[in-house]
């Protein structure tokens, strides 16, 4: 009998569409340098015809669209290539946290690791625990963006499951669910006080009355909404999508499913003790008044979340998967003298090259972008358009969340962005009955929710490098068309719980009201 075709649905079709046609655009490298070069020409369109609008932040100051075709933009191009390329944000990032992993990948401590994983809880809650994790990592800063989508593609692929949607589900958690946590973390602190800033323009009394934790009961409730939307679009939308994995990275699963050696697991023991013992030498950099890494201001909370200790979590990762990776190789004799380490170090970076050419290309797409006041310009746009459609109520939260996802394609910073719309928006909702805390929270997730499908974000380059690892000829389209349903039902679901929050009436976090009194 003649195998019937199942029939796509409209949403699938649409998937189709978003793929075929983004993956007509040319080969990444070649995409942010056609979009460098698309800037350049823009601005110089726009400041011929005087495109300039007010600074949200400064009435007095009015921001003009810059002509990076002008001489002195000639000059600037040049002069600001190479730390375009330097400081580029994910490159150190990556770099130095692949170190501290490449030993514990090298020595097969992540494998046997991931091994034991798997063996310890039910292989049918793996997607979500790995969704939760994404989302968990951001109180680690952008380190997740690291660590977790290559070792979401290593478990799917060692279940037999395709490897994209490993790293798909683990970006989902780590970009989308940037705004939702259990702990506060360094983003809690940096939006609030942008926001109490935007707040005191209005009641500088109010402001009083605010915190850090403006959000945290919202976005403690958010972790588990993002975390089963997560496992509900992988498992249902894009893993059925993607089909059985046929690439050149298949593995044995009956091997790689094997029951661990004796000298495995001997080394998957020191290797947690020396976790442990890292762990609490670690903690003594921050937890005491006298620890180095500790910040001097505010509240005993304020004084961890706002320390150089947060500021060092790159580095300090780095080190934690360095050193039980270190242990595990001595004891499993993966590692027998100071030479197997540089190799193994070698070894890792080499296998950034891909990541390396993209870095240089995005830095300069980002760089002009932002130079060239363009993203500015179109916020302030924005800004405009929704306070001319005259809302009120709740479609004046859905609108300002629109206006917001559509801007975040723009611009991907999230500290940027706030540090730009939070004097024009903060005060203008407040007006109109609504606290500060909530048009945080509005924006924290229309933020969230949208950055997993914009070229902008400074680590989408690099889960374009990982996933070429498994899918080579990978393109924009595909990863764009793969993200997009995590993107859609992450805004429509988080939102439809910030309105049942609004009906309810209930605190974003500690003294953080819905209504502005």
């Amino acid at each position: 009998m003649a195998e019937v075709k199942q029939r796509k649905n409209f949403f699938q079709r649409f998937l189709d569409f978003i793929e075929w046609s983004g993956n007509k655009l040319p080969h990444p490298f070649t995409l942010f340098i056609g979009l460098a070069i698309l800037t350049l020409i823009l601005s110089a369109v726009l400041s011929i015809f005087d495109v300039s609008v007010v600074h949200p932040g400064d009435s007095s100051e009015i921001v003009e669209v810059k002509n990076l075709l002008s001489a002195e933009g000639i000059e600037y191009i040049f002069l600001s290539m190479t730390d375009n390329f330097i400081g580029f944000a994910p490159l150190g990032v990556v770099l130095i946290t692949m170190l501290g992993i490449g030993i514990a990948e090298r020595t097969g401590l992540i494998a046997a690791a991931l091994r034991a994983f798997i063996f310890s809880i039910p292989k049918s809650l793996i997607t979500a625990g790995l969704v939760f994790a994404g989302v968990m990592s951001s109180v680690a800063s952008d380190a997740g963006y690291v660590v977790l989508p290559p070792l979401g593609a290593v478990i799917f692929l060692t279940l037999g499951r395709h490897p994209l949607a490993g790293i798909a589900a683990a970006f989902a958690g780590v970009s989308g669910g940037f705004s939702a946590n259990l702990l506060l973390s360094g983003t809690d602190a940096m939006l609030s006080e942008i926001t109490m800033e935007a707040a005191a323009v209005i009641n500088p009394e109010y402001v009083e009355t605010m915190n850090v934790a403006m959000n945290y009961y919202f976005i403690i409730v958010s972790v588990f909404l993002l975390t089963l939307v997560g496992w509900f679009v992988t498992e249902k939308i894009v893993e059925p999508r993607l089909g059985a994995y046929d690439g050149k990275f298949s593995v044995n699963v009956d091997d790689e499913m094997a029951p661990l050696s004796k000298l495995e697991k001997k080394g998957l023991i020191y290797a947690l003790i020396s976790i442990i013992v890292s762990g609490i030498l670690v903690a003594l950099l921050v937890v005491f008044p006298w620890s180095p890494l500790r910040g001097d201001e505010g509240t005993y909370l304020n004084t961890i979340i706002q320390s150089p200790f947060m500021q060092s979590l790159v580095p300090i990762i780095a080190i934690l998967f360095f050193i039980p990776g270190f242990v595990y190789g001595r004891v499993t004799k993966e590692i027998k003298s100071d030479k197997d380490v540089a190799n193994h170090l070698a070894e890792t970076m080499a296998t950034m090259g891909t990541f390396i050419v993209l870095a240089f290309a995005a830095g300069q797409f980002i760089a002009f972008f932002a130079e060239s006041n363009i993203g500015l310009v179109i916020g302030v746009y924005g800004a405009e358009l929704l306070e001319t459609l005259n809302l009120k109520g709740i479609p004046l939260i859905i609108g300002f969340i629109l206006v917001t996802a559509v801007i975040n394609l723009f611009i991907g910073s999230a500290s940027a962005k706030w540090a730009m719309m939070a004097p024009i928006f903060v005060p203008i909702l407040m007006q109109l009955g609504y606290s500060p805390e909530l048009t945080t929270m509005a924006y924290r997730i229309a933020d969230s929710s949208t950055n997993i499908i914009t070229p902008l974000m400074t680590y989408f380059a690099i889960i374009i490098a990982f996933s070429q690892k498994y899918v080579k000829d990978l393109g924009i389209g595909t990863l764009v068309s793969v993200m997009l349903p995590y993107s859609l039902f992450f805004l429509v679901m988080w939102s439809l719980m910030l309105i049942v929050w609004m009906m309810l009436g209930l605190p974003l976090g500690p003294n953080a009201p819905i209504l502005y009194p």
